[in-house]
């Protein structure tokens, strides 16, 4: 009985395994957020929920009308609209404000970064100090070897 007391305390100590792909990353954040966040609102969730059918039958006139946008009464492809122009161009934001915003996208991008633990960065660490070490060792010895038979030769 304490046996099986102390295995289940420390299955819930166990940190769980880091994912490897980028789908298992999304799976984990998207089964980490909150309820309210996947919801748009309470609201939604207090609406009787839309059978199938009538999410497809409202869809249906959508496809129907974006297929004869794009063919005429014989069948054939048609072009859409004109290309707008670009006289109605939107205005560019402030100096500051682009800043500002690259600076939320940068801190964005870094949350979504998965760092490493301390036991991989001190791996990672010794792993690229041998491997230098190693370099220089070599191109020290082909600069000894290089300047003893140049001089043998020329000496």
């Amino acid at each position: 009985m304490v046996d099986d007391r102390d295995k289940e305390e420390s299955k819930g100590q166990e940190r769980p395994s880091r994912p490897v792909t980028a789908a298992a990353r999304r799976e984990r954040r998207a089964s980490a957020r909150p309820a309210a966040r996947k919801e748009s609102s309470t609201d939604e969730a207090a609406k009787p929920a839309r059978s199938k059918s009538t999410a497809d039958e409202k869809a249906k006139p959508k496809a129907k009308a974006k297929a004869d946008a794009k063919t005429d009464a014989k069948g054939e492809h048609k072009k859409g609209r004109p290309t707008p122009t670009r006289d109605h161009r939107e205005s560019r934001p402030g100096f500051f404000a682009r800043i500002w915003r690259f600076l939320k996208e940068v801190v964005a991008e870094l949350r979504k970064v998965i760092w490493p633990t301390r036991k991989q960065m001190i791996t990672y660490t010794a792993v690229v100090l041998v491997f230098v070490a190693f370099m220089v060792a070599v191109i020290a010895g082909f600069d000894f070897a290089l300047a003893k038979g140049v001089f043998a030769l020329f000496g």
